[in-house]
């Protein structure tokens, strides 16, 4: 039997899930009547954001020339924020069906994905789609591939994944034009995890994709990494449904069960092998992500009590990060708000989708303070850094310089709305560094932009300025130094470092007296006056006041002598004193998020 394994890459919306689900129905794998839209995005998540969050891999079967062909392929996410998915898949592939919309073009993340599968010498075959659309233009689609993949024009297929129009090609072309998995390079079991997930019933189920000997149920394995063997209790295969198999050989992927209960000990990327006959060495894994965004979630007071709902967060987070390995959790304790996590995502989207699949599947309400990003720190004694949260940052005094990552931003958009993003980019503190032309109507724009200027609302901005038509993509480049400070947020009187920040010193002045308006509107009016403060150091450089609530304490005197009435004033005066040295400010969530709409 002949193997293909192949991933199917593609910009957000160009179609990858739907064509995804007319493989299965092409392959006979679902039947008309089982089929649905999106038929691999198994989360209510994906279906309700209309986007793919998880890579899923699923075998078919197909007869080629009167050949079986067995067909793995992975259906991936297309957002920037998920490309470590991406990479993930791509490891486990020797080809990749690189998707384009024929009424979009080629786009940012089309680029990134395309780069993607050349750095890891895949065989890439490109697919134009939407073809059965009126404003489809396949020819100058294929045209753009060329000119800026340097893909070939005449080798891309047209084809509709909605008609099925051109699947036969593409399908054609999978078999004939991808390579056959590699040859086994030794006789002992080397299996790759390249993803994994948790279920009540039967423990960690592991998708692996086999490199080199065989695997078989009963198999005593061993995981090389963290060095802990099991017995293999199921083998099989998602074609989509599970099912139960023998064995797998080289070239082959499957999901393996082995009664695993400590989520610990499955590592994607790591390697399994035979505890009886070990291989000598792992199989390379995966680059560890590198976490740009972190914010702290703790756990809501609501409940019975906070104690039990942060163990019921960390048990969540460990079944998630099990599920998705490129976000990072550590215990972390703040003053306000008791002990929590302090996580790190690999961008906005990501950290949001976390939060719901935490509040969803974890079944359990969280707070977020405002995301940040990694600056470094080189002190006066020559150490280096880390600072993931403002509250890390010690006394200014040490201070010898503040670096910020710096992201190179390619843009690419329409031509009448250069001048928008050109002076959105400048706007958000960005360096010009190129500018080319990939179409009579499209332009591409690279700048350098500082990390923190863009992970709040840039990417809507760029979307609302140009109408939905600008898509983007970036990489870390580095870090920069530049004259940063420290801006503390005091709440009647007391600091509150989960909404303190770091800002470049000339708009420090403007978005500490930008957050306290925010704040003075979400935080309620209490019995006593809360004044709102915002300061660099020492110097306090913006002030707000939240007006106390004043009940009427004259209203019960009917008449009488004007000392009554100051009497039960002063009364009143002394009590809010009291209670302003010993009251608690209320903050709600959306105070913690006022970070975010500061505004321009």
């Amino acid at each position: 039997m002949h193997i293909r394994n192949f991933s199917i890459i593609a910009h957000i919306d160009h179609g990858k899930s739907t064509l995804s689900d007319r493989l299965l129905q092409s392959t006979n794998a679902v039947s008309a009547r089982e089929s649905r839209e999106q038929f691999l995005d198994s989360m209510d998540l994906e279906r309700e954001r209309g986007i793919t969050i998880k890579a899923s891999a699923v075998t078919v079967f197909h007869v080629h020339k009167g050949e079986q062909y067995m067909l793995n392929f992975i259906d991936t996410p297309g957002h920037v924020d998920f490309s470590y998915e991406v990479s993930r898949a791509l490891t486990a592939c020797e080809g990749a069906v690189l998707v384009v919309d024929s009424t979009q073009g080629v786009e940012a993340q089309t680029v990134a994905n395309a780069y993607l599968a050349v750095n890891n010498d895949l065989e890439i075959i490109t697919c134009v789609n939407k073809i059965d659309l009126p404003a489809a233009q396949p020819d100058e689609v294929a045209m753009e591939i060329e000119q800026i993949l340097g893909f070939p024009a005449e080798d891309c297929i047209p084809c509709s994944a909605k008609t099925g129009e051109g699947l036969p090609e593409l399908i054609e072309a999978i078999c004939e034009r991808l390579p056959p998995p590699r040859a086994a390079k030794m006789p002992e079991c080397r299996a790759l995890i390249f993803d994994s997930h948790y279920d009540d019933y039967r423990g960690v189920i592991i998708y692996i994709r086999v490199f080199d000997g065989e695997l078989k149920h009963g198999d005593k394995i061993r995981m090389m990494g963290t060095g802990r063997t099991y017995t293999v209790t199921e083998l099989g295969k998602y074609t989509p449904k599970p099912v139960k198999v023998k064995s797998l050989g080289p070239g082959e992927t499957g999901y393996l069960v082995a009664a695993i209960k400590t989520l610990q000990d499955v590592r994607v990327g790591d390697t399994i092998t035979s505890d009886l006959r070990p291989a000598s060495e792992p199989l390379p894994g995966y680059e560890e992500p590198m976490q740009m965004v972190f914010c702290d979630f703790f756990p809501s007071t609501s409940g019975d009590g906070r104690g039990s709902q942060f163990e019921d967060l960390r048990e969540a987070m460990a079944k998630l990060a099990l599920n998705d390995a490129s976000f990072t959790y550590a215990p972390v304790h703040s003053e306000a708000l008791g002990f929590g996590f302090r996580c790190g995502f690999l961008g906005l989207l990501h950290m949001d989708i976390i939060q719901e699949r935490l509040e969803r599947e974890g079944g359990v309400e969280v707070i977020q303070t405002a995301p940040t990003v990694t600056y470094q720190l080189l002190t006066t004694a020559g150490e280096e850094l880390e600072i993931q949260n403002p509250a890390e940052l010690p006394d200014p005094s040490i201070w010898k310089e503040l670096r910020e990552p710096i992201v190179r931003v390619e843009v690419i958009v329409p031509k009448e709305f250069v001048g928008d993003i050109m002076t959105l980019c400048l706007s958000r503190r960005g360096e010009f560094r190129a500018q080319l032309a990939i179409s009579e109507t499209r332009q591409m724009l690279t700048y350098e932009i500082p990390m923190a200027e863009i992970i709040y609302d840039f990417y809507d901005k760029l979307k609302s300025m140009t109408r939905g038509y600008a898509t983007m993509d970036y990489e870390v480049i580095g870090y920069k130094t530049d004259r940063l400070v420290k801006v503390d947020i005091m709440i009647n009187g007391d600091p509150l470092e989960a909404l303190s920040f770091i800002s470049h010193k000339d708009t420090a002045d403007k978005r500490g007296r930008s957050l306290l308006i925010r704040l003075k509107k979400e935080i309620a009016r209490h019995q006593f006056e809360i004044p709102l403060q915002a300061m660099i150091g020492g110097k306090i450089i913006a002030r707000e006041s939240i007006k106390s609530m004043r009940k009427n304490v004259t209203a019960k005197c009917y008449g009488g002598d004007i000392s009554r009435k100051k009497k039960l004033l002063d009364k009143q005066k002394k009590g809010k004193k009291k209670m302003k040295s010993i009251g608690s400010v209320e903050i709600p969530q959306q105070a913690f998020m006022a970070v975010l709409d500061q505004g321009e």
